[in-house]
């Protein structure tokens, strides 16, 4: 049994015609298509089982209005963080993203929405001192540890911080 479930744009139209919340928690991956299809919906997304995410899908789901829930992905690439940094609502991106390159990291800094990074563990100093230029709400509930110098800079953060 394949446990990879694509979301098509088939599948993204049916559901864009639903004007309130959209949750296809099932799908694994999404074809870009489907990610230019959703961002089209008036009403909150929420992609929980993505495990990944292509530049494209990345660049279409950011034009998305609304709050975006990504608690799946395992990875995101810079590419990725660059494009969804430019999200207008909330950006959900806890859960399995645990760890982040400090380039995904500065990207998503200049998110100007409410910014959840929940599944962070950790955070370098670098990481920490972009994320303190972050202008909105951040969450980082699950870090276990942070540094002197990581917590120092993220005390500069001007906005609502959860730890």
């Amino acid at each position: 049994m394949n446990k990879n479930k694509i979301l098509t744009k088939e599948i993204a139209e049916q559901f864009v015609k639903d004007d309130r919340s959209v949750y296809l928690r099932e799908f694994t991956s999404i074809e870009d298509d489907a990610a230019q299809a959703l961002a089209q919906h008036k009403g909150d997304l929420s992609l929980d089982g993505l495990t990944r995410l292509s530049e494209a899908a990345a660049q279409a789901l950011a034009q998305h209005k609304g709050y975006l829930r990504l608690y799946g992905l395992k990875s995101l690439s810079d590419e990725a963080a660059q494009a969804l940094a430019r999200h207008k609502g909330s950006l959900f991106l806890s859960s399995g993203l645990t760890s982040l390159s400090n380039g995904a990291v500065q990207a998503l800094a200049r998110h100007e929405g409410r910014l959840y990074l929940d599944g962070l563990t950790s955070l370098s100093d670098g990481a920490a001192q972009a994320l303190a230029q972050h202008k909105g709400v951040l969450y980082l509930d699950g870090l276990e540890s942070l540094s002197v110098g990581a917590a120092q800079a993220l005390a500069q953060h001007k906005g609502r911080l959860s730890l």
